[in-house]
């Protein structure tokens, strides 16, 4: 993979600049412009400042109709899955429309909801439509109230980039699950948090001076991120709560699995859980390690042919995340690919200095086996549309770990520490299916206790551990500068809280047994 370390401007830069604004252009939920007062306007008048700043960007969340299928039958599940990608796909054209529209978006107000907002809500009404008649095609019900999800709604900025997603009171809620069902949740006050409007770097400054770029989005390709995302670790207070108490019949053990960082750089923008048959189904480059013939067109077949990374050579298993890069003005092997600088997924892609995978137990009750092929997915890659309710990253810096995880901000580390980004995946499986139709109701996390509820039973849940070797970011008038960001769909703005991990179990030579075993007996195995 060869990597051009020139200070370039990316397609989305060049548009914007040529465009006197900024526009992110990508799959997923949401669209956002930038608008300027018109040329005659008096900077100096506080009423056009007032104006242009309510107008400065314009913003479309879109529902996430995916979530909301939970009951999809197994014959449909095919064509509904490219039927949703339809639905990114169709955003994605929306934002090509609002890029040779600018100057129309400035001279009619209603531009955006008449000429971009309702052709869209038509076509996704449509789109959803097909999946209706898939499901019913094949005998399944459909909940007719899923056709509202057709419309979208414009918003602020201020409402995406207020403080982290809660509002810009700078509180941190660290959301998610982890360590087998304990959810962390800071109270913390964080630095940074009121930063709405901070810009970013813009091609490490070489478009405009300092790097700020105009609009509040930030970021080298205009959607983010920005100083509010950022926060000084060693300002934050420890957030961390206990581990749930273990009890007599909990399963104490450890299983590790040495799969290494990528370095081979084995990479691609498809997502064959969510968006199978797909192409570029993610919008955003994964990192994989494990399984080495995953994409969008892999099957059960083909994962057992796969070959594997890991040492253990009956491993198959995929694990798969977005990679991490660092905005700094360089740009990567994608810069002029989907899924990278094409849809804002820009800057140089840093490959882990550590990779650790392991399956751990249930704090309660001994485990089973992991399922052959049982899909999990944790956090949520579109948590800026959909809200934090399955939001589940955890960022932190090596020395920091037992004190401070973070949800909805990157941590700047002190000088010798590392960037930590740790995964705990849902450790109860409902006994039955290895995926369902929205991804996640299979599977769950544990309770506070570390109970799996509902009749689901307890598998080793699985714990991911990458260690970045990261620039440290400085944050001067509002700015951040040497900015990092997960990829990520460039409409969610490359917000802490959308990362997220993917996991494929394949197994050979008894290796799941082998690793439940491991765990129930409290042994260390690899």
């Amino acid at each position: 993979m060869g990597r051009n370390t020139r200070k370039r401007r990316t397609p989305l830069a060049t548009k914007a600049i040529a465009a006197s604004a900024a526009l992110a252009l990508g799959g997923g939920g949401l669209i956002w412009a930038n608008f300027y007062a018109s040329a005659h306007e008096s900077n100096n008048s506080a009423q056009n400042q007032t104006k242009a700043a309510a107008a400065q960007v314009a913003t479309i969340s879109c529902p996430d109709v995916g979530q909301k299928l939970t009951n999809v039958p197994n014959a449909a599940r095919p064509g509904v899955a490219t039927e949703l990608a339809n639905l990114d796909k169709q955003i994605t054209e929306a934002y090509a429309r609002l890029a040779s529209t600018r100057q129309a978006q400035q001279n009619d107000t209603n531009f955006v909801q008449n000429a971009i907002v309702g052709p869209l809500k038509e076509k996704r009404a449509a789109t959803i439509d097909r999946i209706r008649i898939g499901i019913q095609r094949v005998g399944g019900s459909f909940d007719t109230s899923l056709a509202q999800l057709s419309a979208c709604t414009t918003q602020s900025a201020n409402q995406t980039n207020a403080g982290g997603q809660n509002g810009g009171n700078g509180q941190q809620q660290g959301g998610g699950q982890q360590n087998g069902g304990g959810q962390q949740q800071g109270d913390s006050q964080q630095n940074g948090g009121g930063q709405q409007n901070g810009g970013g770097q813009q091609n490490g400054g070489q478009n405009g001076g300092d790097g700020q770029q105009q609009g509040g989005i930030g970021g080298q390709a205009g959607n983010g991120p920005v100083a509010a995302d950022f926060v000084d670790i060693t300002k934050v207070q420890p957030n961390v709560k206990a581990k749930p108490r273990k009890t007599r019949g909990a399963s104490t053990g450890t299983f590790t699995t040495r799969c290494g960082v990528n370095a081979n750089k084995n990479h691609n923008t498809d997502n064959v859980i969510v968006a199978p048959g797909v192409a570029n189904g993610a919008h955003h480059l994964h990192d994989y390690v494990g399984n080495q013939k995953v994409n969008a067109f892999s099957s059960n077949d083909t994962f057992l042919q796969g070959g594997t990374s890991c040492q253990n050579k009956n491993d198959l298993s995929s694990y798969y995340w977005p990679v991490v890069r660092v905005q700094d003005g360089t740009q990567d092997f994608d810069q002029n690919a989907d899924g990278g600088g094409k849809e804002g997924n820009v800057g140089r892609i840093l490959v882990p200095r550590q990779a650790e995978i392991k399956y751990v137990g249930s704090p309660t009750s001994k485990v089973v086996a992991m399922p052959q092929f049982l899909r999990i997915i944790t956090g949520d890659a579109k948590t800026t549309t959909n809200g934090l309710a399955n939001a589940n990253a955890h960022w932190s810096c090596t020395g920091f770990e037992n004190k401070v995880q973070l949800t909805e901000q990157y941590p700047i580390c002190p000088q010798g520490s590392q960037v930590v980004r740790t995964f705990a995946f849902q450790s109860c499986w409902d006994g039955q299916n290895v995926d369902s139709a929205n991804h996640r109701t299979h599977v769950a996390f544990a309770d506070a206790n570390g109970n799996c509820q509902n009749g689901f039973k307890a598998i080793p849940q699985l714990t991911m551990r990458l260690v970045y070797s990261v620039p440290r970011p400085s944050i001067q008038n509002g700015v951040v500068k040497n900015a990092y960001a997960v990829d990520g769909f460039p409409e969610q703005l490359h917000k802490p809280a959308t990362d997220h991990d993917d996991f494929i179990s394949v197994t050979t030579g008894g290796l799941a047994n082998k690793i439940a075993n491991c765990v129930n007996r409290g042994q260390r195995c690899q």
